[in-house]
């Protein structure tokens, strides 16, 4: 991509994540593309819901991570759920001081910070049915398409389901 500089590659924040959150975010993001994952943050399902993290392997294996920052971000957000429908595996993304007996044993479990991640436990897996799998991924290249697309022309018209 010559013309570019890396910074103009890297997408702005939303505003919506803490500094905390951020930093579970990027170490796990860095994990996940050393497991050679591509990641897509914020991610809209079918369900309305959001993801804060999707992966996808180069054999259509879809992961969805959920980042919690803190026990009250926890135990007040319950939408992970739903993410069930959507993925083959649920993991949790959390930082190294988080009191980790709190998360379901059925889910996968990420410790991150800024710097890294280490995958704990990848949890239970769960193969999607073949019609939802092309829905995600389809979901997940329409998103990664149209960011890159953003990235390049943030004039662009007409990306509506990112």
């Amino acid at each position: 991509m010559s013309g570019f500089a890396a910074s103009s590659l890297v997408p702005p924040v939303d505003g919506r994540q803490s500094q905390r959150a951020l930093a579970i975010a990027r170490g796990t993001t860095r994990l996940l593309a050393a497991l050679d994952f591509a990641v897509v943050p914020e991610l809209a399902l079918p369900s309305g819901r959001r993801a804060d993290l999707t992966a996808l392997s180069r054999s259509g294996t879809l992961w969805i991570v959920e980042i919690k920052s803190s026990v009250d971000d926890f135990r007040t957000d319950r939408k992970w759920g739903d993410y069930r429908a959507h993925a083959d595996r649920v993991l949790f993304a959390v930082a190294p001081d988080f009191p980790v007996d709190m998360l379901p044993a059925d889910a996968g479990l990420i410790l991150a910070d800024s710097h890294g991640a280490e995958l704990v436990r990848e949890g239970d897996a769960a193969a999607l049915p073949a019609p939802t799998r092309k829905v995600m991924m389809l979901r997940f290249a329409r998103a990664a398409a149209g960011r890159m697309t953003l990235l390049c022309d943030p004039q662009a018209r007409g990306l509506t389901d990112l």
